[in-house]
């Protein structure tokens, strides 16, 4: 599978691209009219980088007890009802008067739902697309995220310069989550679970045992996490450094993150991917360094229009992780890559709230970068060494991963 118009002619894939398209466009729409409502009512960058990201937090608890469970329940049922239960959340935090301790409970809550369901959703992903088909349809997906991203926060942006009271976003936001368990439940054929058992706490456990055990592993998780988490939280201050404008900073980081999966998914040959993994993380970071010089938005804009380009290099970095990963586990992989990630993304935007707290938003925004430039650095080595011989035998080569690409070049 090689081109667009082959992926979309998938029956299953166009309801499932549609429907996470749908719920981005309403997670960003939510997030931002919520951070923007947090940070009205107490002034505290801390918090207002919570209500956007700290629902991210529970992604760790969910990591840890329920991820087994991506595997081993009808993901047709189970996208629908994480649906559904969003739906219901953010119906929930648009009611009046609702104590700042309530949001965020309903936040942690929504975020343990979204630690199995980004499991299920790629490895279902897996199973409705031929073979070579997963890097394409995952870069589509990651596409997706970047148009929606623009179009909830360029709605988010214009409701809030409005006067338009950020309620009236959340519920924009349950009804674009009702319409995406439609496309779900509707959409997608009855399928039986991935993996036969019952999910369990003690089977999570050994399966996050058995994917952290290699060290190859290891190095590509924390090459996905950190950096990438850390840059998070530069976004996180957006609404503190420019509270009138930062619909149009979040627009342009969803510019240059569609950018840069577009160009990592689409049109860099097979043989060169893995050598633009260590380029493109340092690109993630490295234009937010201007920010100790507090610019005016438009150098902002182009700062993080560049800087979010780098995120491309996630899509090459899961390449690596499906190549490293035996046949049986993808979905477990997966889903770990996800809930790890959003929890690093939790941890860089509560770090990033708490150094601005104390300095600023354009100093935090800073030192977050230059601690992302660092991290790069130090992963860069374990990420240059040959891994096909960590895949265990027997486990076939991943969708998306041609033979000519076992073995990337060194980064």
């Amino acid at each position: 599978m090689q081109t667009y118009r082959e992926l979309f002619r998938v029956p299953e894939f166009r309801p499932l691209f549609a429907a996470m398209s749908i719920q981005v466009a309403a997670g960003t729409l939510s997030g931002l009219a919520l951070g923007t409502l947090v940070y009205t009512r107490t002034g505290s960058p801390l918090l207002s980088a919570i209500a956007m990201f700290g629902a991210s937090f529970m992604q760790v608890v969910g990591a840890m007890t329920l991820l087994s469970a991506a595997d081993r329940v009808p993901p047709r049922i189970a996208l629908a009802g994480a649906a559904l239960l969003f739906c219901a959340g953010s119906l929930a935090l648009a009611a009046p008067g609702m104590p700042i301790a309530a949001m965020l409970a309903v936040l942690l809550c929504q975020g343990l739902v979204s630690s199995v369901t980004g499991g299920i959703r790629w490895g279902l992903l897996g199973e409705i697309l031929p073979e070579g088909g997963y890097l394409l349809g995952r870069s589509v997906m990651n596409m997706s995220v970047g148009v929606m991203q623009i179009t909830g926060f360029a709605l988010g942006g214009v409701l809030v310069a409005t006067g338009i009271s950020p309620r009236l976003a959340l519920l924009g936001s349950a009804a674009l989550h009702g319409t995406a368990a439609l496309c779900l439940r509707f959409g997608l054929t009855r399928r039986a679970p991935r993996a036969a058992g019952r999910p369990s706490v003690r089977q999570t456990w050994r399966s996050n045992a058995t994917l952290w055990s290699s060290r190859p592993r290891r190095a590509v998780y924390l090459s996905l996490w950190v950096p990438n988490g850390l840059i998070v939280g530069c976004e996180a201050l957006f609404v503190p450094y420019a509270p009138d404008a930062a619909g149009v900073l979040f627009v342009a980081g969803a510019l240059g993150m569609l950018a840069g999966d577009m160009t990592a998914g689409r049109f860099l040959p097979a043989r060169r991917r893995a050598a633009f993994v260590t380029p493109l993380r340092l690109l993630l970071a490295l234009p937010y360094l201007v920010f100790a010089l507090t610019p005016a938005l438009p150098v902002a804009v182009v700062a993080v229009v560049l800087a979010s380009g780098g995120f491309g290099a996630g899509l090459l970095l899961q390449e690596r992780l499906l190549a490293l990963t035996p046949e049986s586990m993808r979905g477990h992989a997966l889903g770990l890559h996800s809930s790890g990630m959003l929890t690093m993304q939790a941890v860089g935007a509560t770090v990033a709230g708490l150094v601005a707290q104390h300095t600023g938003p354009g100093t935090a925004m800073t030192v977050l970068a230059a601690a992302s430039v660092l991290v790069t650095l130090a992963l860069t080595p374990a990420l240059t060494r040959p891994f096909a011989a960590a895949v265990p035998a027997g486990s076939g080569r991943p969708p998306g991963v041609r033979a000519d690409a076992a073995e990337p070049a060194a980064t």
